[in-house]
């Protein structure tokens, strides 16, 4: 199938960790971030927790009345018909940790988990988090259905590459405490690998930056902030400990979905997607037993007929993202 052909935008991030991507396609272009928003709230959790900020282990008021990121807009509530996890509406009016809340919102990608944590965090620390760890255009403006932000234009976005430079960091800071496969070696070093897939899957990749091999790869931005060597920063954006906890929390995911449906069973990787209507996106580190670990994201943006169920377009994106995953697992020791 020619990509191309598709509606929408297709936007795909493939490549090594610390390490400037094998595979791009569209992987600047910006998609609505659905759930996936929740890991820059992680990320930026857990260095509140470094700095100081936050005891990850205080335990937090469940509620469900949240102040708009929209100045004088009335406060709004989450419908718990729209969330993925009864375990946090359970306590609703009780006490949780803030780090079980952070579990459930990526494990079970709770909402009104990720609303209070926002609560706790803030929208500026989140908007820190993104900026340190490189993204371009990715920015978490609002929670989650805050209506009358997403109605005065303050949106959550994404990029592929920027979720994977959020992914690397993590991924290469938790190397550094021992408990992560490392890099696979020096930046550049996969891209000298002759390019995979069937012919012509290159080509409907346009490069965004320098060509090797004939493989086009993405731009030499990549300088992972917490990788083993050749740092970016002195300082990591999250200490190894944060990002080995952040790491063994992504892969408890319980919603084995898109990327993991084109891995074999029992495939190690840290993930998490989202979706709404018209949008489906994976975002993963992947740990084959036989090769280095290596980075995956991908973002569809697509449209639905209002005479269309959305649900077909739904398993179709979910369909896709997990044929692409499939691919780039057949051709891992190529990246």
């Amino acid at each position: 199938m020619r990509w191309d052909a598709l509606p929408g935008t297709i936007s795909v991030y493939a490549g090594r960790l610390a390490a400037p991507p094998t595979w791009t396609r569209h992987a600047e272009a910006t998609h609505y971030a659905a759930s996936t928003m929740k890991l820059a709230v992680l990320a930026a959790l857990y260095r509140a927790a470094d700095i100081g900020r936050l005891d990850l282990d205080a335990p937090a008021t469940v509620h469900n009345r949240f102040t708009s990121a929209q100045p004088d807009a009335p406060a709004f509530s989450c419908a718990r018909q729209q969330d993925n996890d009864d375990a946090v509406w359970d306590r609703l009016g009780d006490r949780a940790p803030l780090r079980w809340l952070a579990e459930r919102m990526i494990v079970k990608s709770s909402n009104l988990a990720t609303n209070l944590l926002i609560e706790h965090v803030g929208l500026a620390a989140v908007a820190d988090l993104w900026a340190r760890v490189g993204a371009r255009h990715s920015v978490t403006g609002r929670g989650i259905e805050d209506f009358a932000a997403r109605d005065a234009g303050i949106t959550n976005l994404v990029t592929a590459a920027d979720l994977a430079d959020l992914l690397d960091a993590v991924a290469t800071g938790a190397a550094r405490s021992g408990s992560a496969s490392p890099p696979s070696g020096p930046a550049g070093l996969a891209a000298a690998s002759p390019p995979f897939g069937p012919a012509g899957l290159a080509a409907a990749s346009p490069a965004s930056g320098p060509a090797r091999s004939g493989f086009p790869v993405g731009s030499a931005r990549r300088q992972p902030v917490c990788s083993p060597a050749g740092s970016a920063r002195t300082e990591p954006v999250v200490s190894p400990a944060g990002c080995a906890a952040m790491l063994d929390v992504l892969c408890a995911q319980q919603i084995r979905q898109d990327i993991a449906e084109g891995l074999p069973a029992g495939t190690r990787l840290a993930h998490k997607n989202g979706w709404v209507r018209g949008v489906r996106h994976g975002a993963a580190v992947i740990f084959p037993d036989d090769a280095p670990a290596y980075l995956l994201v991908v973002c569809t943006s697509r449209p639905v007929p209002d005479d269309q169920p959305s649900g077909r377009v739904d398993r179709s994106a979910r369909h896709l993202v997990a044929d692409i995953s499939a691919l780039v697992w057949r051709h891992r020791h190529d990246l």
